[in-house]
């Protein structure tokens, strides 16, 4: 069963900077694509940004795009990062990692981290 932990989430100042990271359990998720997807208060939770198996390729949600950055380390166990810089009060939301399962789709989902935005 694969499991994800993420952690970084935190209370951060309008303009301010964090680092979320999402561990991986097993060997197998090197072979996957994974993501960051968010949920505000209210609202569904939505795309943020996936990373191909290789890291590769990018991909982002345009509202984030040049200030948040997608990346991996398959050296041991995977480790999916979300490096988010200039953080406005509307990056607020639980954060969650994602990876996908053998069929396509989002399978496995951590538990989520928090960030708070304070304007």
């Amino acid at each position: 069963q694969v499991q994800l932990v993420e952690s970084g989430g935190g209370l951060v100042q309008t303009g301010g900077s964090l680092r979320l990271s999402c561990a991986a359990s097993g060997r197998t998720s090197r072979y996957y694509d994974m993501a960051w997807f968010r949920q505000a208060p209210g609202k569904e939770r939505e795309f943020v940004a996936d990373i191909s198996a290789s890291g590769n390729w990018t991909n982002y949600k345009d509202a984030v795009k040049g200030r948040f950055t997608i990346s991996r380390d398959n050296s041991a166990k995977t480790t999916v990062y979300l490096q988010m810089n200039s953080l406005k009060p509307e990056d607020t939301a639980v954060y969650y990692c994602a990876r996908k399962g053998r069929n396509g789709p989002y399978e496995y989902w951590g538990q989520g981290t928090q960030v708070t935005v304070s304007s």
